[in-house]
């Protein structure tokens, strides 16, 4: 068997052990960098500008601003890609499932040996691609309730402001004018937008968020309707209005909004949002106001109504009036009775006078016989008498406690001097109690050099309880000072007791 570490033989066509350059060899050793390198070169100068045709899948925005997708058929893919500042001028948003054409010039990836297209322009790829992209927008903003009808607006009656947003020098806006003015000169306000390309989609939907972020009573009055308006034209001039930032700015109005973008034929994404669709702007300004001659004309009806019906209310209400006074009954009827009861109270009246007259007499004759002089004087006596035992019960009750109170004084002296010699004991006995107090009060021997030490407000008796604490507070005769300890405790050194100064203090009895 043959050594396969063994140089390379000529004859048999094996391969040595260490590359080796042949004589007369053309082809040498190329590292990875620069066959990739070379590689790109090559498909860049034969394939630097292509256009594919394809459908859009794994669509990717990146957060620096480029797009990644694949583009697909039915035997094959290629990987593309977008970079920002060609992403950001197309005029529709990449979404998966499209058919486009893809216009731009083929390249190599070296980091990953893949080849892609670096895509300069996209576009469409017919009528029926762009149709199946307004159909899935379609279906996926009406998934969110974006064009239910509980969530339009009724339109107001006659709007005091109108806001339009349009082109300010196209036909539509003089057709509106014109429209309005004819119909029921009021208020407009215009804010011009482009259309059609690039950047109108961002523009109108701006004007219609600018509309309804304007305060009720600012300087520029908010409209109470809105009229977002275009000419006719093709899908692809009407595209703005597909947008899903157009519609999402109208669906988010809090003024109605009435749409009349294109033809009767026209129909984009902004009608199924708006709250009312228009054919044309010029049926829009129908729309937005009534006829003001007519309402003129029905407001004079109504008021000849008006009359007409009031005074038949009040003809039927004076019929109705006479049928019921006939049934009602005469003044006489009612108040016959009363005049009667009256007419005989007043013949009664003078008859009870004179008997009650009578009466008093009578009474006033029996009380004066009981006034005869010879009576009263009796009963005057007989009350002085009265009054004068009353002065001698009077002075007798008034005299026995004096006389009681001058008995009890003259026995006071004796009471009093024993009332002395008790409150002089007392007095000793607590100035004793008070000396005894003196001596056991921790806080008169701080004056002589003595501290306390406290820990939480209790009193710290040992070191292991200094120790313990950590943190204390040393309380002297003239303040306190915070204090931290540290270490263990050591046995305390016997010492022989001071003699402690005592203090007097005098109790003063109050």
């Amino acid at each position: 068997m043959a050594d396969p570490f063994a140089p390379y033989d000529q004859q048999d066509g094996r391969a040595a052990l260490l590359a080796e350059e042949a004589p007369g060899d053309n082809a040498p050793a190329l590292s990875v960098s620069e066959l990739s390198g070379a590689l790109k070169r090559t498909v860049e100068d034969r394939f630097g500008h292509v256009r594919v045709r394809g459908e859009i899948s794994g669509f990717k925005r990146h957060v620096s601003g480029h797009c990644y997708l694949t583009l697909k058929d039915e035997k094959a893919c290629i990987d593309g890609v977008v970079w920002k500042g060609q992403a950001s001028a197309m005029r529709f948003r990449p979404e998966d499932g499209i058919e486009v054409i893809a216009t731009g010039k083929l390249t190599t990836y070296p980091g990953r040996s893949k080849y892609q297209i670096v895509i300069e322009r996209m576009e469409l790829a017919g009528q029926g691609a762009l149709m199946a992209l307004l159909d899935r927008r379609r279906r996926l903003l009406a998934a969110e309730g974006l064009f239910d009808e509980d969530r339009k607006q009724r339109l107001p009656f006659l709007p005091r402001t109108i806001g339009v947003v349009t082109s300010p020098t196209g036909a539509v806006i003089r057709d509106i004018l014109h429209r309005l003015a004819d119909r029921f000169p009021s208020r407009v306000l215009v804010w011009g937008v482009p259309v059609q390309g690039e950047g109108a989609a961002e523009k109108v939907a701006a004007a219609i968020r600018g509309f309804d972020a304007l305060p009720a009573n600012g300087p520029v009055p908010r409209p109470d309707l809105v009229i977002v308006a275009r000419g006719g034209g093709s899908i692809e001039d009407l595209w703005a209005f597909n947008e899903e930032v157009v519609v999402r700015a109208v669906a988010a109005c809090t003024i109605p909004i009435i749409s009349a973008v294109g033809h009767e034929t026209d129909t984009t994404l902004c009608d199924f949002a708006a709250d009312r669709r228009a054919p044309t702007p010029t049926a829009a300004a129908e729309m937005a106001v009534p006829v003001r001659v007519e309402l003129l004309a029905g407001v004079g009806v109504i008021g000849q109504r008006i009359a007409q019906a009031a005074r038949r209310d009040v003809v039927r209400s004076g019929e109705r009036f006479g049928h019921v006074a006939r049934r009602l009954p005469t003044p006489d009827t009612l108040l016959g009775g009363q005049r009667q009861r009256i007419d005989d109270l007043s013949e009664r009246l003078p008859r009870g006078l004179s008997r009650r007259l009578a009466d008093a007499r009578g009474d006033l004759a029996h009380a004066a016989g009981a006034l005869r002089p010879r009576l009263l004087a009796a009963r005057v006596e007989r009350e002085r008498a009265t009054l004068d035992r009353l002065r001698r019960d009077l002075a007798r009750a008034a005299v026995a406690p004096l006389q009681d109170a001058r008995r009890r004084l003259d026995r006071q002296p004796l009471r009093i001097a024993t009332v002395t010699a008790r409150f002089a004991d007392a007095r000793q006995k607590l100035e004793q109690l008070w000396r005894v107090a003196q001596s056991l009060n921790p806080d008169l021997v701080l004056a002589r050099g003595y501290a306390r030490v406290e820990a939480d407000g209790h009193v710290v008796p040992s070191a292991a309880r200094a120790i313990e604490a950590g943190r204390m507070r040393l309380i002297f005769a003239d303040g306190t000072v915070d204090v931290a300890t540290s270490g263990s405790a050591e046995p305390p050194t016997r010492q022989k007791p001071r003699p402690q100064a005592g203090v007097s203090l005098q109790p003063r009895l109050l």
